[in-house]
């Protein structure tokens, strides 16, 4: 992202890691969405076309998981590291100019 667009935002270097979190929870989201959904259905052609939906959201959940592991994003194996990433998040929140 450009200067100029993290200077008026205010949202810095955090940019990146804020737009990765909420694709992250997004995903999580549709993932639980999706496997409700199947849990629902009676039709076997809805059935399947919701398996592979499920499978593809779960790919997807994957992938971004590695994505923010590769980054330092999060740290799912290591509950110490994730805490101090959430302080230091929300306390740069906390800190960004009121809009």
């Amino acid at each position: 992202m450009n200067e100029f667009i993290q200077n008026m935002t205010g949202m810095g270097a955090m940019t990146e890691q804020v737009i990765a979190t909420d694709f992250l929870f997004t995903a999580k989201t549709g993932v639980r969405n999706i496997a409700t959904a199947l849990t629902e259905t009676t039709s076997p052609e809805v059935r399947a076309t919701l398996q592979q939906y499920l499978n593809d959201a779960i790919d997807t959940h994957e992938q971004i998981t590695n994505y923010m592991i590769s980054k330092g994003y999060y740290h799912p194996a290591d509950l110490s590291a994730q805490i101090n990433m959430d302080m230091k998040s929300s306390e740069t929140a906390k800190d960004l100019p009121q809009m």
